[in-house]
Parts: C-alpha cells; structure tokens; sequence
C-alpha cells in the first residue's frame, strides 16, 4: 500500500476495504465470525486479493445470525479463534486507511475481541461509506447497502458474507467519488472533516457503543521532513553541459571513443550523415552513445566493433526534458528509466544541451526528489491523482528549508503544467481506444494563468487551451480538438484540479483555434473598445505550451504581442477589464476580515499580477513572470521604477504569506485557498503585510502613469 496524507486524494487512495459478520449487533457482546478484505489500489479493487477468515467465536452463534449471515457453529467448528485469525488480518491492515460501512460498529467489535485476547489495539485511520453517502446527499430516504446500491446504480451480490459486503462497500466507495468531488471533497483530509461534521448522527452511534468510524486527526507533519531544496530551485539549464558535442552516424565507433576521449566527456549526440550541426535537431531525429556503448561493443564483439558504425551501438529516441524543467525532474526521469544521460530540450523542443548523472551527482538528491518523475509516468487517473498527491509535500518540505514561495511557486506551476501535459496524453490514448483516431493536425496544448507565469500555489483551479495547426471553427478538426479539451478537463478535474469556474479550458470554443482562429481573435480583442469585451482576455498573454508541438503556442504569444504593442488604449481596457483591487483595509485603518481572515489575492496579489502583465503588453516586455515583467518596464526608464520593485517585493511577501497558510490548512484537513489567518501572523508578518498592501494602494496612478 501506497504511504497516504492529508493531501491524498480518494479517488487514488490505497486503502483496505473489511467487513464483519458478528453473533449478533451488541458490539459490547457480538463475538466475530467472520473477517473480509478487499483491498482498494488506486481506485480499482483487487478482488483476487480478497482475504476471507472464518472465526470460532467460543460461543454457540445465535439461529437468528445464522439466518442472516448463513455461518452456523459447524461451519467455525475447525475454524481458529480471534487471537489466531488477528494475526493474519493485523498484518495484512497495519498502517492503511481502512473503509466499511457503518464501520463503527466493525471497529468496537474487533477491538473488543483484541482487549478479550489480550491483544494490543490501535484505531486506524477509516472512512465510513455510510458517512460519506450523507455528506454526499443529506436527503436520502436510507443509507443501508441496499438503499445506496440503488441510488449509486451499483450491481448487489454476495450480501452477508464478509468478503461479499466489503466488496460491495468498495464499489460503493467508487460510485460516490464524482458525487463527493462535485462537493468539493476530493482528498482524505476534506472527507474526514465533512464526515466529522455530521454530529447528529456520530452521536447516535457512540451511544450505541461503536468506536469513532472517523476520527479527528492531528496536523499532518509528514510534509515537514527535510529535503534537499537544490533540486527543486535549479533548473536542468543550470547544470547541462553545452554547446553539445556530437557524431555523425556514418562514423566510426573508434572515432566516437576518440573524440569523448579528447574532449574528456562521457557521450556525444548522433547526428544523421552530413550535418554540420545540431541546430535545430529534435530528440527524434537524434540518437546518442555513451562510453558505456563502447564498452559494451568491445565485450561483445572485440576490437573489430571499433571500426563499425556509430548507429549501430547507439540509443535511440534520445529521452529528453525542457531546459526550464527543475532538476528534480531530471533526477526522477534518470533514476526511472536507469539512465545515466538526457538530452536538454529548448524551447521549441531542438537539442540544446546534455545533462549527465555526473553532473547531478553533487545534489545527494536522489531520496530528497519527492515529486520525482511520478506525474510523468502515470498510466491513468487514479495513479496521476496519486503522484499529484506529492505536491502539497513537497512545497511543505521547501517552504520548512527557507525556500521562499516564488521559488516554491515556480516548482508547482512546473508541476501543474506536467500534469496538464499527462492528461493530454491520457486524453488521446482514451480517444484513440474509443475509435476517435489520432490527432488531425499538429498542435500544442498550453496553461495560462498562474501556471503560464510560473507563479501557481496550490489553491487553483484549470486555465488551458489549444491550439492546432489547421482548421475552422465547427470542423471536423475543431470537434476532436473540443472532445479532446473535454476529456482533459475531465482528468484534471478528477484528479484534483477543478474546473474553471470562468470557463478558461480547451474544452469550451473561447479557448481552442486553429493558428488563424486565434491570430483573429487577438485582432478583435484589439480592435474592441468595451472592457467588457475583454473579461478573461488578459490571461491569454500568460501563455504557455506544455505539450504536443509547442512552436505553435509561443509563436502565437509572441505574435499576440507583437500585435498589442505600443497600444495603450487596448492595455487600459484590458486593465478596466481585470476590475478593482477589493480593498484591504477599514476606515479605521485595521485588516478587512472575513471569519478572522483577508482575502490576500483579491486585496492585493491579483492587483500586481494584472498591473504587471497590462505594462508588460503596453510596452512589449515579452516576459511571462511577474517579477520579470516588472523589473523589464522599470529598465526601460519611464518612472516609477521604485513603485514597481515595491510591488515586487509585495508580490513576494503575499506569496509567502499564502503558501504558509495553504500548507497550514492542508496540514489540518481543510481545502487550500487565498485566505490568511491574520491572527496567526507575527508582528513582523503583520508589518510587511501592511507595507505591502500599502504598495499596491498606488495602483491605479501607477498604472495610469506608466501606460500613457
């Protein structure tokens, strides 16, 4: 079983589903007759790994449970007592979450029979189905197996018997998962509380004697543990070595080994015969060989393999990552595949440089790297939810080791758009199985937002679109382009990334175009002269590719800004667009609070954000953080240049403030967002927090000032 936090979410949680078949329903008097498993792996159950055990109780077993459960004292006869049967079920449940229904029950009984055995009793961490089906819908005529059975569609067989019950409750676990999601209740932690909350009927069960089937759980500090943050600040562009060296692929093998030789390097990129370069050369177009090729050659075949060919002893695809890619991802990617070379992708995916195991040897990451390559290799959702798990963990891991929240930010925007980038994968291998072919044309799928400028916490929702090569609106291209956008929402959604609610995803035809389509739409945002034409507008030049051929999305983002520069008029709409900073303080000059906490996205974050980016446009910064932006505009030398590192370091300060709050809020089983706890602020907290909501008080003459 998979380790699980408060961060874990259900719809990838390793888990062990167990029922009980009893003498009767007193807990404080039912001896066990009966124990079932089922265990649940990433949102599948593994009824080939079923565990049944019969008990002998000690006790005659009464006709009217034998009625029920079809067990009667011949059947347990030859069957081992509770202190015999427990060690297996001990084993085979230590350390995971446990699922039943009316779980309470199970768990006083079972720990009745460990105090009557003298066996040591610990209260797992559970879910209780019954529980959970009125989180989900409060106004159900009944919550028995039956009624949810019916409710949820789910097929019932095998009733009253152990192994039979604890299956059905698994499939009704998975049945209730969408509905509980459309709930906003997607992780462990969020289920637990919404069940905690449901004191009515958690009352009634403990005076009927069961156990807690929910139990109230303490901060999560298993994101706490100290990592290496090195792998997660440093990009792969930090540490590759370039220019690249290479090979034709008509060379010898003894020429390569010359050249590594000479050039004291461990491998060398195989280019087709006749190129002069690597400009331009893209990961499968290449091959490389290593001195461990050469080495390998010269076992198997002696010394004549050093006259042979290169092709023939090289690999081939070159696996490779983006240069802007974290170093714990080359670490992830390396240790996954054993290997001990990458090629480095530029930004339109042509070979720019080699990164070596050597050269990530000095980080002593390889057990730090708690993201690692998860997202990348996950096969289908329940494992992409599961690897999406790590992120609160990581970020809880940085921000303890001083990582400060933008550097913690650019960690989960990388993140967020690698798991964008999964979803389409996942999304074209689901339409191809479902006949709908490959993809018509090429295209690119991209974040925009906070994942475009690199600047994502982890409260956020979706903002994706598409962009293909050819075809018009309503054709047959654009419709496979619509399920595909679809079909992505949908995962991300699943997984843990909700749905936008202002409608920025690929699936809804705003956000999906042809090249043409979208060269049209940015000229008639342009050409617009009502804000409100623009709602949702100014994200679009936060784009970013994130996968297929991703020439297509920068080459639009640039021509966007090509289009948009110098006009000022079209910036100053988009900024009226964007709407008013809410404001963060009384009349009476104290923090505008809502239940104890300040908005700090919408008083100030959302302000420097779109002051960044409508300055960024005026002025034909091409740059996608808001840091970068920023300190471009202020070099340019129009003024303001002290206002504009106000905001930021404003910026910095609010993200720090965040982040610590989301993880704080994580850590105790509530859902992240934008909202701060004043009263857990220190006094140095509290006196950054008000200089920098000071800092975007300027906002609107700033601005002003610096578009005309």
């Amino acid at each position: 079983m998979a380790p699980v936090n408060n961060a874990t979410p259900l719809v990838g949680l390793d888990a062990i589903v167990i029922d009980t078949e009893t003498t009767g329903l007193d807990p404080a008097k039912a001896r066990i007759v009966e124990i079932g498993l089922v265990p649940l792996k990433a949102g599948k159950l593994d009824r080939a790994a079923a565990v049944r055990r019969l008990v002998n109780p000690g006790v005659p077993i009464p006709a009217v449970a034998t009625g029920i459960h079809q067990i009667d004292d011949a059947a347990v006869a030859a069957a081992p007592g509770f202190a015999a049967a427990w060690a297996d079920i001990a084993g085979a449940t230590a350390g995971s979450v446990l699922i039943g229904h009316t779980l309470g029950f199970d768990l006083a009984v079972l720990k009745r029979e460990c105090e009557r055995a003298g066996l040591p009793w610990t209260s797992p961490r559970s879910l209780d189905t019954r529980l959970l089906a009125q989180v989900a819908e409060p106004r159900l005529g009944g919550y028995t197996l039956e009624h949810l059975a019916s409710w949820l569609g789910v097929t019932v067989d095998g009733r009253h018997s152990a192994v039979g019950d604890a299956e059905l409750t698994g499939r009704i676990f998975l049945a209730l998962l969408p509905k509980l999601r459309d709930g906003r209740i997607r992780t462990l932690a969020e289920a637990e509380q919404a069940c905690l909350a449901l004191t009515g009927v958690l009352d009634q069960q403990h005076r009927a004697g069961w156990e807690e089937a929910v139990a109230p759980q303490a901060r999560d500090d298993s994101a706490l543990q100290r990592i290496d943050s090195y792998p997660y600040r440093h990009r792969v562009a930090d540490v590759m070595s370039a220019p690249v060296k290479f090979i034709t692929a008509d060379a010898s093998l003894g020429a390569a080994l010359n050249c590594m030789a000479r050039e004291k390097i461990s491998s060398l990129l195989v280019v087709p015969p006749g190129a002069q370069t690597v400009a331009g050369l893209r990961a499968d177009e290449s091959a490389i060989v290593t001195e461990r090729d050469v080495m390998r050659a010269l076992c198997e075949r002696g010394p004549s393999a050093l006259g042979q060919s290169v092709a023939g002893f090289a690999s081939k695809p070159l696996v490779t990552l983006p240069a802007a890619a974290f170093v714990y991802r080359a670490l992830g990617r390396m240790s996954r595949l054993k290997l001990r070379h990458l090629g480095v992708e530029d930004d339109n995916g042509g070979i720019c440089g080699i990164v070596t195991s050597r050269d990530l040897l000095r980080l002593r990451a390889q057990d730090a790297a708690i993201l690692g390559d998860a997202v990348d290799q996950a096969d289908d959702v329940p494992a992409l939810a599961a690897a999406w798990a790590r992120l609160p963990q990581a970020a809880a891991g940085l921000v303890a080791e001083g990582v400060p929240a933008r550097d913690v930010a650019a960690v989960i925007s990388r993140e967020l758009g690698a798991l964008t980038r999964r979803a389409a994968v996942l999304a074209e291998r689901q339409m191809a199985a479902d006949g709908a072919g490959a993809p018509p044309c090429a295209y690119a799928m991209c974040v925009l937002g906070s994942a475009g400028r690199g600047e994502s916490l982890l409260a956020m929702d979706q903002d994706n679109a598409l962009v293909f090569a050819d075809g018009a609106p309503g054709s047959s291209a654009d419709r496979w382009f619509a399920q595909l956008g679809t079909i992505v929402a949908d995962i991300l959604h699943e997984v843990g990334v909700p749905y936008c609610k202002g409608g920025v995803m690929a699936k809804n035809a705003a956000w999906r175009g042809s090249v043409a389509t979208w060269q049209a739409r940015v000229a008639e945002w342009i050409a617009r002269s009502n804000p409100s034409d623009l709602l949702s507008v100014d994200i679009f030049f936060d784009l970013v590719g994130v996968y297929g051929d991703t020439r297509l999305a920068n080459e639009l983002w640039r021509d966007a800004f090509d289009a948009a520069a110098g006009n000022a008029g079209f910036a100053k709409l988009l900024a009226d667009a964007s709407g008013q900073v809410q404001p963060a303080t009384t009349v009476f000059g104290t923090l505008r609070t809502e239940n104890g906490r300040i908005d700090l996205k919408a008083t100030g974050l959302f302000g420097i954000v779109a002051t960044a980016r409508v300055l960024a446009i005026r002025h034909h910064v091409l740059e996608r953080a808001t840091p970068a932006r920023l300190a471009a505009v202020a070099a340019l030398g129009r003024g303001g240049a002290q206002d504009l590192e106000a905001l930021s370091r404003a910026q910095a300060v609010l993200l720090d403030l965040i982040l610590a709050q989301q993880i704080a809020d994580i850590g105790m089983g509530l859902p992240p967002s934008n909202k701060v706890v004043v009263k857990r602020l220190s006094r140095g907290q509290r006196k950054a927090l008000h200089e920098s909501l000071g800092a975007v008080g300027h906002l609107e003459t700033l601005t002003r000032d610096l578009l005309f």
